[in-house]
């Protein structure tokens, strides 16, 4: 008997590695894809590991796949560019057991610095890519990249997206199917990519491609992945992902659909022939105009961003409005309601550490993470943020250009497992061109923005089993950082008193602000602080802050502060910003 359940996106393609025999998970956490890892690593038999960044993870799993086992790779979409090195080569080298790549987009940018589409990593790389749109073909999808990849030799790669990652529905589990490793052999000319051996790969490349777009035309419609539906045939969409999903409730029958679940290569004779059954063709995607130049190359007239936005995510209403001209019916607010954007947590050691740093005036060179939450008011203690790992480099760079006196008043801030991911290389920048800047790494143990995942330096692997931990004292003095130095964030004089004495040094240092991560569940935490009304003035200097268990309340006349024992974990922070002694110890009024 067939048994069915609602997944998430993400666990429906962990089920189908699972079902596929895959047996090799590597990953690097990164919202939207994080919990296809944390899925896979639920069952026993797969094995499964957070890698140091995507690179490491494609490559480990790249390397499992010339080993003869079915594995797999997950990041987000920004990841795939840490990831593209590898990606490019092993096109040209193709696999032994099959490998799938899941890269999760994020069109409206709800958690990425960028909103770039991964089809275009897809195309320059020539890697066949596979897009679901809801649970069930994210389980049915993984499990066919597989077969697909042993076929034609090839890395399959699985868009998301954060709708389809994140949403939930209805699947059909099966058993899994065991699968014996493939037989390694060594094979120089293919598996080794010198200029004279790739020159080779290249011809077998285009081979493929050519092979698949027959594929995407003719199997991928029998096998249910390009779909044709024809109902009034005055408008045709073609559609693919969850743009798909919209359009399809949005017009319902008052349109036909060309459904594509494989995005590369495109197919040809199938757009055409859908083009000659209806008078006026629309594509419907999301962020590039990737379908619509293939049509209009092909020489299909097709509209799309003539109509269709390149900015952000499209909904029901959208669709509705540019096709039917219907508004949705909605109420409307009379009053403009204020913006309420993330804050760092109540208790958050990254808190204390920007909060000493706005005393000093500084430069504050910013990275990717919790951490990045900071550079809202009222802290407002970041200068610029690129991508993971560039707080470090971009600080040299910085400092280099700007002179010794720069140095002095500048530091790079980057989380533990950041900095695990690739700021290393740039503190080794630092050192040996005898840089003299300072970077503080933000230590709170654990991989925060994504949920809490472990990473090299805490000590503890993916399911929780202990391992060893990148001690980031004895690496910073192994790379050539003499002046290392230890912090305690909660301790704001101290910390602002040590942060002074490392800039004005003339030599590179590091500084590690350590406190764990206030949300984890090993973290204890001390009563919540009161306010003295006595002493309070209302002055609102504790709201400099910018903790969300500080408040103000008016009484009797008077504006007071008011510390929300709900949220307040007796961090102690706020104490260093009132002037006055107002804010104590729970118990102490």
């Amino acid at each position: 008997m067939e048994k069915k359940t609602l997944l998430l996106g993400n666990e429906a393609v962990a089920r189908g590695l699972f079902e596929a025999g895959a047996s090799f998970v590597s990953a690097y956490p990164g919202t939207p894809s994080t919990e296809i890892t944390e899925a896979a690593a639920k069952y026993d038999e797969i094995y499964c590991e957070w890698a140091p960044n995507e690179k490491v993870a494609f490559e480990a799993a790249f390397g499992a796949a010339l080993g003869g086992a079915r594995s797999f790779c997950a990041m987000k979409h920004v990841g795939l560019n840490v990831a593209a090195d590898p990606l490019y080569t092993a096109s040209y080298i193709g696999v032994n057991g099959g490998m799938v790549c899941a890269v999760a987009d994020d069109p409206g940018m709800h958690s990425s610095q960028n909103e770039q589409d991964s089809r275009h990593h897809a195309i320059a790389s020539k890697t066949p890519m596979l897009e679901p749109s809801d649970s069930s073909e994210c389980l049915s999808f993984a499990k066919l990249a597989f077969e697909l990849s042993e076929k034609y030799d090839s890395p399959f790669l699985l868009r998301l997206s954060t709708r389809v990652s994140h949403s939930r529905s209805l699947v059909t589990l099966s058993p899994r199917e065991e699968r014996e490793l493939k037989e390694y052999k060594k094979d120089v000319m293919k598996n080794v990519m010198m200029p004279a051996m790739a020159k080779g790969a290249h011809v077998r490349v285009e081979q493929r491609t050519k092979a698949l777009t027959e594929w995407a035309d003719a199997e991928a419609v029998k096998l249910g992945v390009n779909t044709v539906e024809y109902f009034d045939r005055k408008l045709g969409v073609i559609s693919a992902g969850t743009s798909y999903t919209y359009a399809r409730e949005a017009l319902g029958e008052k349109a036909s659909f060309l459904k594509l679940g494989m995005v590369n290569p495109l197919p040809v004779e199938l757009i055409k022939e859908f083009a000659k059954n209806v008078e006026r063709l629309v594509v419907i995607e999301e962020l590039d105009p990737i379908i619509e130049n293939h049509c209009k190359a092909i020489g299909v007239r097709v509209e799309g961003k003539s109509i269709f936005s390149p900015l952000g995510e499209f909904s029901q209403a959208t669709i509705k409005k540019a096709l039917l001209g219907e508004e949705p019916d909605a109420l409307a607010f009379p009053d403009e309601i204020p913006p309420r954007p993330p804050v760092l947590c109540a208790g958050c050691p990254h808190r204390g550490l920007y909060y000493a740093l706005k005393g000093l005036h500084l430069y504050v060179s910013g990275d990717i993470g919790c951490y990045t939450l900071g550079a809202q008011a009222p802290l407002s203690m970041m200068d610029s943020c690129v991508c993971m790992g560039a707080s470090v480099s971009a600080l040299h760079g910085f400092n280099t250009a700007r002179g010794e006196a720069q140095a002095a008043k500048s530091v790079a801030v980057i989380g533990d497992s950041t900095f695990i991911h690739s700021g290393i290389t740039g503190l080794i920048d630092i050192a040996y061109n005898r840089g003299i800047s300072t970077v503080i790494v933000l230590d709170n143990s654990i991989t925060g923005m994504t949920g809490h995942q472990n990473n090299p330096a805490n000590g503890l692997t993916i399911r929780n089993d202990p391992t060893v931990a990148v001690n980031l004292e004895a690496l910073a003095h192994a790379i050539g950082i003499n002046s290392v130095r230890v912090v305690d964030p909660f301790d704001v004089a101290g910390t602002k008193q040590a942060v002074k004495e490392e800039l004005a040094k003339k030599e590179p240092s590091l500084i590690i602000s350590r406190r764990p991560c206030a949300l984890l569940k090993t973290v204890k935490h001390e009563k919540p602080l009161v306010v003295n009304t006595d002493k309070c003035i209302g002055c609102k200097a504790c709201l400099s802050v910018g903790c969300p268990a500080l408040s103000q309340t008016a009484a009797g006349g008077k504006t007071r502060a008011l510390i929300d024992e709900n949220q307040c974990v007796g961090c102690g922070v706020c104490t260093a910003a009132c002037k006055f002694g107002a804010i104590e110890k729970g118990g102490e009024q």
